[in-house]
């Protein structure tokens, strides 16, 4: 359907998602977005942080230029690119809560992780995951080239969280309906799966296993797990046994947190404990609290004194 257009007709295309922003004009823009992609390797640089549980996760962090183009794609372009409802995390008006909801209360609760989810993702499978009908072939191929690299999908940008929920559609779909038709409740979060009910535990691991080989997916055996009623359940870090609520020892470290920030200051705590405590950081963990728990009184203290903090300090790091 694409075949009339020329290539005037593609530059206005492009040029209509205003990737670029600034002074320049159209040919400049157009010469920095091909320039970038050819050579998109050369617009990142490898980041290293630690996970919680010590080891380090290895980011690809696009530099200034490209974040920005990235950025105009991800809210120009990909937004607007429907995914399943069985996806809950980087999808604008859905949360943590709105992956752990439907797991409350439920006699068996398995979790799955996808091994190293985005790295599998590959150009060709996002190619096939934009809708021919949207894009013409030259354009997918010019927006994925600013999007990945080294043809798969890096872990940093800004772009591949919501890829990578274009990519899984067609399974979050077949296995959300598989699941319905038993009886099953499913949700993922990025490369978590959940599933809960009352089900055989391998049977479903292997149909999920199954589609996911087809993918270019494998499943990391470290991490499956099988929760059932008397144990504690917790589903992306939120307790669903019986009611939905935030663990105790995610609220006791909130505390002991507060108690020395409070006391010490976030530099000393940080100097003292080796820690990279930050007041935003904090600030994100007891705003999450409370958008589970929203009338706790104690972290609403502590999120009026947070944000005191954190605009004190943004304003005198400006000064």
């Amino acid at each position: 359907m694409w075949k009339y257009l020329d290539k005037d007709k593609l530059k206005e295309f492009i040029l209509s998602f205003n990737l670029v922003s600034g002074n320049k004009n159209d040919e400049e823009k157009l010469k920095l977005l091909y320039t970038i992609s050819n050579h998109p390797e050369n617009f990142y640089h490898k980041k290293e942080i630690f996970k919680k549980n010590g080891k380090k996760r290895h980011l690809l962090v696009p530099m200034p230029v490209l974040k920005h183009i990235q950025k105009n794609i991800l809210n120009h372009v990909l937004i607007g690119l429907s995914v399943s409802s069985y996806a809950n995390a980087y999808v604008p008006g859905k949360s943590l809560f709105d992956n752990a909801l439907p797991h409350v209360n439920q006699k068996i609760i398995l979790k799955l992780d996808i091994k190293e989810f985005f790295s599998n993702i590959t150009f060709e499978t996002l190619y096939q995951a934009l809708p021919n009908t949207i894009f013409p072939p030259a354009i997918k191929v010019l927006l994925l080239k600013l999007c990945t690299y080294e043809d798969y999908l890096p872990q940093g940008a800004p772009t591949s969280p919501y890829l990578s929920n274009l990519v899984m559609k067609n399974f979050d779909n077949y296995i959300g309906e598989y699941c319905c038709r038993r009886n099953i409740s499913y949700t993922r979060y990025s490369d978590d799966l959940t599933f809960s009910g009352d089900f055989i535990v391998l049977e479903l691991k292997n149909k999920v296993e199954g589609f996911l080989d087809v993918m270019g997916f494998s499943l990391n055996e470290e991490k499956v797990k099988v929760l059932r009623s008397h144990q504690r359940q917790n589903v992306t870090g939120l307790v669903v046994n019986t009611q939905l609520h935030v663990s105790k020892q995610y609220l006791k470290k909130i505390r002991q947190e507060m108690y020395y920030i409070q006391k010490y200051g976030v530099d000393n705590h940080n100097q003292f404990t080796h820690q990279n405590v930050s007041y935003a950081s904090l600030l994100g963990k007891v705003n999450y609290v409370l958008s589970v728990d929203p009338n706790n009184l104690e972290f609403k203290n502590y999120q009026k004194y947070l944000k005191i903090c954190y605009n004190k300090n943004t304003l005198e790091g400006e000064i």
